[in-house]
């Protein structure tokens, strides 16, 4: 994450930080024009989700509630705000948003399922500042996709149409590398834009559409009865917590699990990111080949192998 709220004012480099979503997505911010956001809110899309969700299933407080909640930078203009609850298939459904004074907003929403079932992970990374919209907006899968074909026969095949209503409109933007690449679907919608009322409204429409859909397969999901297969799962979540997960002050609220999922460290799981020092390669975001376009084709096979 490495949003730091304890710094006055918030420079580029702190939002560089946070820009990374836990993605090693670090694209270059570029002095623009002010331009005011404050009309813009993605309140609407975390009141969105919580409404929708307690319509399918019971919804309640997470114990991380009570220690989360709502914070103030020291310039008094930053307010950063968090939500966590759980159901009887999710095991956190928890936002965090971020907003400074009228010049920035963030919203950060997961869905992280039980492991007794592998479903997708909802995931909405958001953030708008002046101009400019940087977006990810996927049902992250538990298993990946490039190497796991029945998994995504299984939660992508009947999504895919989905995924092209909106990623036609809202095009790949820029370099992702392999390494990311394997805890994203062929739906995901990983795009840069310029602000205005049309572009927010279809991202406000991709964000329900996609969180109906994720709801629909948890309405589906039957639990899973095989000891190991929960098992699986488990460390599949695990393994994705600890890709995503930053060192900061709300580590365990936006990667919960992480520390309690499993043992295993992220070298464990990414050995190639080893240094000869036992500590972890900081430049990981650099290495392995980067995808420019999309890498999926309209049926959702994977192309990146062919793009040059």
């Amino acid at each position: 994450m490495g949003f730091t709220l304890c710094r006055s004012p918030v420079k580029e480099s702190s939002l560089q930080r946070f820009l990374n979503f836990g993605w090693n997505i670090k694209p270059q911010l570029k002095r623009r024009p002010y331009v005011e956001v404050s009309a813009f809110s993605y309140q609407k899309f975390v009141g969105f989700a919580l409404e929708e969700t307690k319509r399918r299933t019971h919804l309640v407080p997470s114990p991380l509630q009570e220690k989360f909640n709502s914070m103030k930078a020291m310039d008094g203009k930053t307010e950063l705000q968090m939500l966590a609850f759980q159901a009887p298939k999710i095991r956190l459904l928890r936002s965090l948003s971020i907003e400074e004074s009228e010049t920035m907003q963030v919203l950060d929403l997961a869905v992280l399922p039980e492991p007794e079932f592998d479903l997708p992970i909802f995931c909405a990374n958001f953030f708008t500042a002046a101009n400019m919209n940087i977006v990810v907006l996927d049902l992250n899968p538990l298993y990946d996709v490039m190497s796991h074909s029945d998994y995504k026969q299984k939660y992508y095949k009947n999504l895919m149409p989905l995924g092209l209503q909106y990623t036609n409109i809202l095009p790949w933007g820029g370099k992702i590398t392999s390494e990311s690449l394997r805890f994203f679907s062929p739906i995901v919608i990983w795009t840069k834009f310029t602000s205005s009322q049309d572009k927010h409204n279809i991202l406000y429409s991709a964000f329900m559409d996609y969180y109906k859909a994720w709801l629909e397969l948890m309405d589906q999901a039957s639990e899973e009865m095989d000891a190991s297969q929960v098992v699986c799962n488990r460390e599949a979540q695990h393994k994705y917590l600890s890709w995503r997960a930053e060192k900061d002050l709300i580590r365990s609220f936006l990667f919960n699990g992480v520390d309690t999922l499993g043992s295993k460290t992220f070298l464990d799981y990414f050995p190639e990111y080893w240094c000869e020092n036992g500590s972890v390669n900081q430049k990981r975001s650099m290495i392995g080949k980067s995808f420019e376009t999309r890498p999926w084709d309209t049926g959702g096979e994977f192309i990146g192998n062919d793009i040059r």
